[in-house]
């Protein structure tokens, strides 16, 4: 599975990250960490969702955060739109 989370189904991160766990628990897999990067969402809520409405991702996962990059030149005119 490839490319943006914007662009596919949240069921297709589920089945992603029920994978790396999987392998963690195997010990195939060392993992320090997660970064999903979500260029172009306006809305990360998505995203962050998943990892508290499948049981298995919540067990193997922690949200830490969230981190957003505004675009300078252009976010008072965005703003303005709200």
């Amino acid at each position: 599975m490839n490319g943006c989370i914007c662009c596919t189904v949240r069921q297709d991160l589920i089945v992603v990250l029920e994978k790396l766990a999987k392998r963690v628990k195997a010990g195939t897999l060392k993992l320090d960490g997660v970064i999903i990067e979500t260029t172009g969402m306006a809305d990360p809520a998505p995203v962050a969702q998943t990892f508290f409405v499948d049981d298995m991702v919540k067990a193997s996962f922690k949200l830490d955060g969230i981190v957003t990059l505004v675009d300078a030149k252009h976010v008072e005119q965005h703003l303005d739109e709200e």
